[in-house]
């Protein structure tokens, strides 16, 4: 009875803190991609989301940086954000890490480094030094608890 009791107890505080470091570099490519496999959880409604992220322009250069900021009515304790080029819809560009952050080169995304509450992120995204130039967009999730979490966000171009 001992034993099921310190199991029962072990898969609460694993479940609690899945992922406390940030989104798994795999989360970029799985089917649902963006998005968490919290057990059942589902995201939320796009209509309840108290989130915006906003991009400091959408226009890009070589080496051009943008800065991404997430924010919203409510704290949040996680991210997985991602930078894809308008035209192509392809991964582009770079992070510049942030304190609290963790970058995925492999798919130009960023997530949260602690699972402690932010009220807001800023962060910084690099284009290629190699490139003609664009458009680009940020996408992602933005995670309030475990079980509550609104993905497919798309950047809107504010401050």
């Amino acid at each position: 009875m001992y034993r099921i009791g310190v199991m029962v107890v072990f898969s609460l505080v694993l479940e609690a803190n899945c992922f406390p470091d940030g989104a798994p570099v795999d989360a970029c490519v799985k089917p649902r991609v963006n998005q968490p496999y919290h057990g059942q959880a589902r995201p939320q409604s796009p209509e309840t989301n108290p989130f915006q992220v906003l991009q400091s322009e959408a226009d890009y250069g070589p080496g051009t940086q943008i800065t991404v900021t997430i924010q919203g009515v409510s704290n949040f304790k996680g991210f997985l954000i991602q930078a894809r080029d308008v035209a192509s819809n392809e991964w582009i560009g770079s992070w510049i890490e942030t304190p609290n952050t963790k970058i995925h080169s492999e798919c130009s995304a960023i997530t949260h480094a602690d699972p402690k509450p932010k009220q807001s992120a800023t962060l910084v995204w690099q284009a290629p030094q190699n490139t003609r130039g664009g458009e680009v967009y940020f996408t992602g999730t933005v995670l309030k608890e475990y079980s509550e979490f609104w993905s497919n966000l798309v950047s809107q171009v504010g401050s």
